[in-house]
């Protein structure tokens, strides 16, 4: 079995994996490039494989970076399976079409510019368009948790819950070839544990071959009640000021937790009157989708549905569809708490709600995802003081917070947890879906409390297991 590492090889974004064997050729994911000038690029490059010879993908989940180009890989000749769990379906189908659609719009703007992209340059067209991502939607087939199913004669396949957004899966492959059986088992992106909606990721115990993500594999996130006490401190102190509070949030996973711990903190009555607006079709569309599937959320979060269902109700909240809606939203001066897409602040209408009040001292930009270099969301992290936001230069004068215990990907502690679980150790590790720094200090940790052989790969980079 050969593995090829096509994408979040030293970094965060790209999810791409190539899996070979004497039988057939399957894809891990088939995600965008995300931040920075080399990202557009880098999504239109010529695959490094024929799409037309991958037999099937198997999505570890629906957000962007693991999913965005498998619409442009259906049209440059893939017409196999995309194997993927209910959820992920449904949620695939909202973020692809909408990804089609702020591309056609991003063109769009682009040709009343003359052609030139926000940066200066000539823009290119669509990767694809939204009717390109429906048509790919014709591929997904739905498969269940803990159920193994064969996409091809010498492959099993088995979904686990991975607990890091609704339908994120762990995938454990089964492989024969020449009648030897080898198990490689991918993470996906892991879920830290204990965090409310979702489950806790599930235990995998044998493998010979682990692909282990490392988004946070170099630092433990802070714990959750001091999470949500420094959340009431920062919600409470600007709105108290008379200002804004905007939240960058992915619209599948990040916004529906922004959402509960904020039904919580209002149900205790630990916050002041506020109204919470949630400015995303997208982030609509997909709340909607995680109402579908209580029976996957926690214990907690079926309580909180159980008290809101009674009555408890959430009379400060108002989703936002219309483009005139939203518009509206840059009038508003106090009391508002603004959730929109996306996540780093790199398209949709968050940027405009960045542009009406990054400048307003008494404003608040809450982060409470990660960032990946290049990134808007990043350089008001790093503490840029002037940033561009649609060819404006704005000086930076909001505070920037950001609230690291509410990510959704398991910290270093929980990623060595998950790891302890095999027993025996696995033969080959590589370690993936990290900046170089997070990947090689997981690495470390593995190889010393563990005892892994552990690789940390470079993007292109090949090993036969």
């Amino acid at each position: 079995m050969k593995i090829r590492f096509l994408g979040a090889a030293r970094e965060v974004t790209g999810s791409c994996v190539l899996v070979e064997t004497d039988r057939c050729r399957f894809l891990v994911d088939c995600g965008m490039f995300q931040g920075g000038r080399e990202a557009p690029g880098r999504n239109r490059r010529r695959f490094e494989f024929e799409p037309a010879g991958i037999d099937f993908v198997l999505l570890t989940h629906a957000h962007i970076d693991h999913s965005g180009l498998l619409p442009r890989l259906a049209r440059e000749g893939f017409t196999g399976p995309v194997y993927a769990t209910g959820p992920t379906v449904e949620l695939a189908g909202v973020m692809l079409t909408d990804s089609g659609h702020i591309q056609e719009s991003e063109h769009r703007r682009a040709a009343r510019r003359g052609g030139k992209g926000r940066d200066g340059r000539r823009a290119p067209p669509p990767l694809y368009t939204a009717e390109e991502a429906k048509e790919c939607l014709r591929l997904l087939r739905v498969v269940d948790y803990d159920r193994p199913f064969h996409p091809a004669a010498s492959i099993e396949c088995t979904y686990r819950d991975a607990g890091h957004i609704l339908g994120s899966a762990i995938l454990e492959i089964v492989a024969t070839e020449a009648g030897r059986m080898r198990k490689l088992v991918v993470s996906g992106d892991l879920g830290q544990p204990g965090r409310p909606i979702v489950r806790d990721p599930t235990p995998v115990r044998s493998a010979d071959v682990v692909l282990i993500e490392s988004t946070y594999g170099d630092r433990p996130h802070r714990d959750l009640p001091a999470t949500l006490v420094e959340l009431e401190q920062v919600m409470s102190g600007t709105l108290r000021r008379g200002g804004n509070v905007i939240v960058p949030a992915f619209a599948v996973g990040r916004t529906q937790e922004v959402l509960y711990h904020l039904h919580q903190l209002a149900r205790l009555g630990r916050l002041p009157p506020m109204q919470v607006y949630v400015d995303s079709p997208m982030a609509v569309a997909a709340t909607a989708i995680t109402m579908r599937h209580t029976a996957l959320f926690d214990a907690e979060a079926r309580e909180l549905e159980s008290w809101r269902r009674l009555g408890g109700g959430t009379p400060w909240l108002r989703y936002v569809e219309r483009a005139e809606e939203s518009m509206a939203l840059n009038d508003v001066r106090s009391g508002a708490v603004i959730v929109a897409a996306s996540g780093m602040c790199d398209a949709g209408r968050v940027r405009h709600h960045l542009r009406h009040n990054l400048g307003r001292a008494e404003c608040c930009v809450l982060i409470t995802g990660f960032q990946a270099q290049g990134t808007l969301g990043r350089r008001l992290v790093d503490g840029a003081r002037r940033v561009r936001i649609f060819g404006e230069e704005i000086t930076v004068r909001a505070s920037i917070h950001t609230l690291g215990g509410l990510s959704a990907h398991a910290d270093q502690p929980a990623l060595l947890g998950w790891a302890r679980h095999f027993d025996p150790p696995p033969q080959r590790a590589f370690v993936v879906h990290g900046e170089a720094s997070a990947s090689l200090a997981l690495a470390g940790r593995l190889e010393s409390q563990l005892g892994w052989q552990v690789v940390v790969p470079e993007a292109g980079a090949e090993a036969t297991v």
